[in-house]
């Protein structure tokens, strides 16, 4: 077979995989047997770079960042829609679409959920994407194709090009799944960067990025809810819903949710539904859009210069909540990022109980004016961070004076600085009590050297008693002294000193993440490790070769390249060394991995077991730990109070095991 068939071949294969993978969740190969197409589509691509098209599977991720958006024209003007947050003004609207009918005429509505993300456009010319492009102002956006094309649930190539016009427009909304947005969010803290409020920021945020191989880590997904043909229309298409079914039989990800309705009682149904449930749902929603069914009557009923008559979005109110500002606190970080936090009188938010929210930054205190002892309205961004967002000026007090920011750091008392164009707060010394407690924390803790005992209350204790002064002072501390602090004794002594032993270890991975190195979470500490097999390896990397490596940005090769640079942090790993830890990857044989090939999810409250412990030994074990469950899950390992994910594997026949069938197989 030539080279050019096979590519095709496998262009056609990885793309139908994809699309059950990423559109259907319903995927009908393993992740190594992907992996190998990949792989050999890569390789012969490389020996014939001539044969590489645009929507080969391989293009997904640019290789260099982007240095400006052009503006590009949208073929036909990309409308907002009218908004509307109460039953009487919808009930306007339906009396407009009857009025701008014939009086007689049969009208239905279809419903769907209204995606909190952010509107782009997409160009297919002979079933091939082209073009990928923000809203912009309506006429012109951005064209964002790289970053567009590193959403997988995004075809490349459409699926059937035989019931497609030559060239159309799909319309659609991007947004950050909530387990996406959350995982983003946790890097963010780890490396004490500003978080993201909510999913749709950071959706919309992530598309104007200029370097796609960020984007791609992001984890996008995409809703398509629109069909345009250009010059002409689509054929055998009445309704709205045959165009949304159409969208899916061409390999586009449509939310399923959609509904006809035969009139605006059943419409307000649906509303009412999805306003108790959007809680429920794995991404964000914001309301419910109701769009007339029949094409032939939008046509009719045409659009003003701003929106379309016959549609309109009916927007949910957002999940808020009163309370006090008791107190504003300035806390330290590991990294010396000073940063506001509101602690609050406690009030139940969408099902669990606020007692403190962010505050961002000084800049957003100074913006909305908050102050101690202010009535202050509360949000979940994304339905998960608590956050300030408006102050009760009618209850403010008349006594009430403005936040001070702080000159200062308040845990050492050194002058704060702020580099220009940052908003943060930062304490430059490096011997700030809170940052070294804040580092030995993050070094002691869970996802890092997991050494039992070491809580931040017990790092303070030896911080308070001259013990440690940084994490390597953690391997040369003594029983005697241990023991003669308050709270601790002989036996508490004892058990600390073998969870450090035990902590020498860890493997490469979780001792990088534990250095606490800025921009470094746990997934690129895995695969920095994997990369450079050494922490020599690693700190003696050049820019060029860090950069090089997918899931590294240029930010993050700046900053291990800083950090190994730096004396101290030298000296600290020289003793990391003499203490015997583990500065090596371990080379391990495959089939001496009990779950070598394995695919476990993992769901409720094991007996002994975190998630992070479980999936850590599954890891270690040769196993993969996935999020979702599906037909290619080999196990699902359940706790107490499982949920979703124990139906679906007893739907799919996926077998279920505890814990202690985990530990047998290890065995």
């Amino acid at each position: 077979m030539s080279a050019q068939k096979r590519i095709e071949e496998l262009k056609k294969e990885i793309s139908r995989y994809d699309y059950e993978y990423y559109v259907l969740a319903q995927p009908t190969i393993d992740d190594y047997t992907y992996d190998q197409l990949m792989k050999e589509l890569e390789a012969l691509e490389a020996e014939h770079p001539e044969l590489i098209t645009v929507d080969s599977p391989t293009q997904r991720v640019s290789g260099e960042p982007q240095k400006a958006f052009h503006t590009v024209q949208h073929p036909q003007p990309m409308l907002s829609l009218s908004n509307t947050y109460n039953k009487n003004e919808f009930m306007e609207f339906d009396k407009r679409v009857r009025s701008g009918l014939d009086e007689k005429e049969e009208i239905t509505y279809i419903a769907e959920l209204k995606i909190d993300g952010a509107a782009v456009s997409l160009w297919y010319k002979n079933g091939v994407l082209k073009r990928g492009a923000t809203r912009g102002d309506g006429t012109q956006g951005d064209d964002i194709t790289q970053n567009i094309k590193t959403i997988r649930s995004i075809p490349l190539r459409i699926l059937n090009n035989g019931s497609a016009p030559k060239e159309f427009e799909v319309r659609g909304e991007v947004f950050m799944p909530k387990r996406s947005f959350e995982r983003l969010n946790k890097i963010r803290e780890e490396n004490e960067e500003a978080l993201f409020a909510n999913p749709r920021n950071a959706a919309a945020g992530s598309l104007k990025l200029q370097d796609a191989r960020i984007v791609a880590q992001r984890r996008l997904d995409m809703f398509c809810y629109y069909l345009l043909p250009i010059g002409g229309e689509l054929p055998g298409t009445k309704t709205h819903l045959e165009n949304l079914q159409t969208l899916e039989k061409l390999g586009f990800h449509v939310d399923s949710h959609y509904q006809v309705c035969r009139d605006i009682n059943a419409v307000m149904e649906y509303v009412r539904e999805w306003e108790e449930k959007r809680t429920e749902l794995p991404y964000d929603i914001d309301g419910v859009v109701v769009k007339v069914n029949t094409l032939q009557q939008q046509r009719r009923l045409g659009a003003t210069a701003k929106s379309p008559r016959w549609a309109i979005a009916f927007k949910f109110k957002a999940l808020r909540a009163e309370t006090v500002i008791l107190k504003i606190v300035w806390q330290v970080g590991r990294t010396g990022a000073v940063t506001p936090v509101a602690e609050l009188e406690p009030v139940r938010l969408a099902g669990s109980t606020v007692a403190r929210a962010t505050l961002h930054n000084p800049d957003e205190i100074e913006r909305k004016d908050i102050r101690e002892g202010d009535y202050v309205f509360i949000e979940k961004g994304g339905d998960i961070i608590p956050k300030v967002v408006e102050v009760n000026l009618e209850k403010r007090k008349p006594d009430s004076r403005r936040t001070k920011i702080p000159a200062t750091c308040p845990s050492c008392g050194e002058t704060l600085q702020r580099t220009e164009g940052e908003a943060a707060l930062r304490c430059v010394n490096s011997q700030c009590p809170e940052q070294l407690l804040r580092k030995i924390e993050h070094f002691a803790s869970r996802g890092a050297m997991d050494i039992e005992g070491l809580g931040i209350a017990v790092v303070e204790l030896l911080i308070q008693n001259d013990l440690l002064n940084d994490f390597a002072d953690i391997y040369f501390l003594k029983k005697e002294k241990i023991a003669a602090l308050e709270r601790m004794g002989e036996k508490s002594a004892q058990n600390l000193l073998e969870a450090i032993e035990t902590s020498k270890q860890q493997p490469l991975d979780r001792l990088i993440f534990g250095l606490g190195i800025p921009f470094v979470g746990s997934g690129a500490a895995k695969i920095l490790a994997k990369s450079f097999r050494s922490l020599d390896g690693l700190a003696g990397a050049e820019r060029e070769a860090l950069e090089a490596i997918e899931g590294i940005g240029a930010k993050t090769a700046d900053s291990i390249i800083s950090y190994f640079a730096e004396k101290e942090n030298q000296n600290v790993i020289e003793r990391l060394r003499s203490a015997g830890l583990k500065l090596e990857q371990e080379e391990t044989k495959e089939e001496n991995n009990p779950l070598n090939g394995l695919t476990f999810v993992i769901t409720g409250t094991l007996p002994s077991l975190s998630r992070t412990e479980a999936s850590a030994i599954i890891e270690r074990n040769g196993g993969k730990v996935s999020s979702a469950v599906s037909s290619k899950t080999s196990y699902l390992l359940a706790g107490e109070k499982a949920g979703s994910k124990l139906q679906k594997a007893e739907k799919l026949g996926v077998p279920i095991i505890s814990e202690e069938i985990l530990r047998e197989m290890l065995e």
